[in-house]
């Protein structure tokens, strides 16, 4: 597997972790209640320095490339930065690529709703990324590795957090269960993505530094998955059709409001630092 080949991949790690911290962030301040106002911002705050290390790590790669390496990838690079004369950085990939250069799941980039399709968008999503973060600890490449180990703790408590929440509202008031099942009918159809291996995907997996996300993954989350909607008397619906395209840069028109509000600073005053 190439360097451009682990970059990319790498860049679909950090976006999924990035856009999902947004689109928590924005509960922030407007929570139910204040105690799940702080747990869905500290989830937020978790996903995002997540991305910041994902982030890291790919510019750190692309900074080392040869230049054959950097064409390789031109198309992800941001085009303002290269007018900085200076290297790559984690700013540079999160806040100037634009909406085709991004390779996060759809499911990451829905608007939030209500509580109920917010806890359940984040149960499907923590779901696969702490079995996908779980297997991604024996990658052959040890930076990605360590990311996982790090990261773990943190999505098995957000897995258990969502999870707690979506019995709790499935198993509840008649108000309640009718919300998650109004939600599930929104989200169910982004999840099929999940699975849906990229080129990208299926290269990391095959030279042992990415998750094969087609096979052992997928019947893990299903179980996980089936167990808590067993508690919740949801029913995992029939339809098998999937909505894709996220990770090959084809996304819904909501990502491009959501990067509008979170590239504003960084593009309105460019090499701005905190």
């Amino acid at each position: 597997m190439s360097n451009a080949q682990i970059f990319t991949y790498t860049l679909h790690l950090a976006d999924n972790a990035l856009i999902m911290g947004q689109r928590n962030a924005e509960w922030c301040g407007h929570g139910p209640v204040l105690e799940q106002d702080i747990a869905i911002t500290n989830i937020s705050l978790d996903l995002i320095g997540q991305a910041r290390n994902f982030y890291q790590y790919a510019a750190d790669l692309y900074n080392g490339f040869s230049d054959d390496e950097k064409a390789a990838v031109d198309n992800l690079i941001p085009q303002p930065w290269k007018s900085y004369n200076r290297e790559l950085q984690e700013d540079d990939l999160a806040f100037l690529r634009t909406e085709k250069q991004y390779l996060n799941l759809l499911l990451a980039e829905l608007p939030n709703g209500d509580w109920a399709q917010t806890v359940l968008k984040q149960f499907f999503f923590s779901a696969f990324q702490f079995y996908q973060y779980t297997a991604l600890q024996n990658s052959k490449d040890v930076q990605l590795a360590a990311i996982a180990e790090k990261s773990g703790k943190e999505v098995a408590y957000h897995l258990r957090w969502s999870g707690e929440w979506v019995i709790r509202l499935g198993d509840g008031t008649e108000e309640s269960n009718s919300r998650m099942r109004q939600a599930l009918e929104a989200v169910w159809m982004f999840t099929g993505e999940l699975f849906i291996a990229a080129p990208f995907e299926q290269e990391a997996a095959t030279a042992g530094f990415g998750v094969d996300v087609t096979n052992t993954l997928k019947e893990a989350w299903h179980q996980k998955v089936a167990a808590v909607f067993e508690k919740a008397t949801l029913e995992i619906p029939k339809n098998g059709w999937a909505q894709s395209g996220g990770k090959a840069g084809r996304h819904t028109e909501h990502l491009g409001y959501l990067l509008t509000e979170m590239q504003y600073l960084q593009r309105t005053y460019p090499n701005a630092v905190w």
